[in-house]
């Protein structure tokens, strides 16, 4: 079940994100960090109504951040979508793995994005993020090229 994201979800998504980031590290990935993405990131993605959770009963299993915005970053590559959503801190708990979490949450935002009339989808991960890169390409998402402000592989999935 996917469901919009609550304050009291913060510390619960704060403790998987660090899961995330401690396994990203030991796999060679430097992407995320000891304190990114945190309270003060999940928190603002709440306010601005672009915080969606995975859960499984009632455990929270992963969360994925959905918000129309274009980071300054984005301007180095062109993109196809000039009204689009970009997808923030997608993440599965490590131990909820491998059951689909990942794909439900990105079909999830896609889906969004559509009945909210944008014509893509934006998303970008570290380059050695290979898992990441598979889903994305698995879902469509074609690569738009390379981000350097922020060292990220940016991809996209036109809409219309």
């Amino acid at each position: 079940m996917i469901r919009t994201g609550d304050v009291k979800d913060v510390l619960i998504l704060d403790a998987i994100a660090r899961r995330v980031a401690d396994e990203l590290h030991g796999s060679g990935i430097d992407q995320w960090s000891a304190t990114y993405p945190g309270v003060r990131e999940f928190a603002a993605d709440i306010l601005r109504s672009g915080l969606f959770v995975s859960e499984e009963g009632r455990r929270i299993i992963g969360s994925i951040s959905v918000l129309p915005e274009n980071d300054p970053a984005y301007a180095t590559v062109t993109w196809v979508g000039k009204k689009a959503f970009v997808v923030h801190r997608l993440m599965v708990d490590p131990d909820a793995r491998c059951k689909g979490v990942g794909s439900a949450l990105l079909t999830y935002a896609i889906r969004l994005a559509a009945e909210a009339g944008m014509d893509s989808v934006k998303v970008d991960t570290h380059p050695d993020n290979q898992r990441m890169r598979r889903l994305l390409m698995k879902h469509g998402f074609v690569p738009r090229g390379y981000l350097p402000l922020i060292n990220r592989d940016a991809y996209e999935l036109p809409l219309k």
